[in-house]
């Protein structure tokens, strides 16, 4: 199972989606459910109500009440479209700190994205016109379930409400002109995340997980996040330690060897290119590479892609 932002007309709504078919939380019978219209607004209203939300949703989903709908009629958003917080880490993975030809960082490296950046699961990359350099980071999104601050690395993971797939997209030569590497991150939908948040309950090691990460069907991206050099929960206790995580924040975990700007010769993204990231047990990205002025663009056939592997 897993939360989605989606939209069958003109509104986004919140539901639960399984093996095919969304529930709408808003129908649910929790308390204040209409207003439960994003992830976060489910996430600031606590653990114990979203929790209340999965099992109904479960029933519902099982039951095949009337009014589900069928995940291909709907278009998917990111899974938090509207976080305090986008943290993402460079550097987290040895192997693509070697390719990269820069040290074991010795401190988790952070930098940041913003809303602006967020699209969905088979929404389009823009090539901005700014840049020629548009490269590909597979990555493992974690999603903060509750107020979190100066927590311990044991006790981490216990604000964590649920994970997604991320690709930290980046244009590498807005990238290096500076020694900071917002520039090179933060542009118009160089985000995609999704296809929805899966329950952390439904994840109970995410150092186990395998991350790939395909352009036009090439694999050129093979990781396992049990290979970070900082774990998730020591991520979560270090950021926490300088800033208050609030619910609904996405932190970026870093990405595995792989990426184009370190391959001879380096591979750019280009107009028409596919670019999937798949973590097993999460979901699949499926992003089309378009020009600029070329935002309302998709992936044929998308929507039937399936969201989460069976578990």
């Amino acid at each position: 199972m897993q939360f989605v932002n989606y939209r069958s007309q003109d509104d986004w709504r919140l539901g639960v989606e399984h093996q095919g078919h969304i529930v709408d939380v808003a129908s649910l019978n929790v308390p204040s459910s209409n207003q439960l219209t994003t992830l976060r607004a489910l996430l600031l209203a606590g653990f114990e109500t979203m929790e209340a939300v999965l099992q109904q949703a479960k029933a519902a989903l099982s039951a095949q009440v009337p009014g589900l709908l069928a995940l291909e009629t709907v278009e998917l958003g990111p899974p938090v479209p509207d976080p305090d917080k986008i943290i993402c880490l460079g550097l987290n993975y040895a192997e693509h700190a070697a390719e990269a030809q820069m040290n074991i960082p010795d401190t988790p490296v952070l930098f940041a994205k913003f809303r602006n950046s967020l699209v969905g699961p088979y929404s389009p990359i823009v090539l901005p016109k700014v840049s020629t350099e548009i490269d590909y980071e597979g990555e493992l999104a974690v999603i903060i379930g509750r107020r979190c601050k100066e927590v311990s690395v044991e006790n981490a993971l216990s604000y964590v409400a649920g994970y997604a797939v991320f690709d930290d997209v980046s244009a590498r030569d807005l990238q290096m002109r500076t020694s900071q590497w917002v520039l090179g991150k933060a542009l118009d939908t160089f985000g995609p995340m999704g296809p929805g948040m899966v329950p952390a309950s439904e994840i109970p090691d995410p150092q186990h997980l395998q991350i790939t990460t395909r352009v036009n069907g090439t694999i050129l991206q093979q990781g396992n996040t049990e290979e970070m050099i900082f774990p998730i929960a020591t991520i979560i206790s270090f950021i926490s330690s300088v800033m208050t995580l609030e619910p609904g924040d996405v932190i970026a975990t870093g990405t595995p060897a792989g990426v184009g700007f370190k391959r001879v010769p380096p591979i750019f993204l280009k107009e028409g290119d596919i670019v999937e990231v798949e973590i097993e047990r999460i979901g699949l990205l499926r992003n089309l590479v378009v020009a600029p002025g070329s935002e309302h663009a998709s992936v044929a056939g998308s929507a039937t892609v399936p969201s989460v592997k069976a578990h």
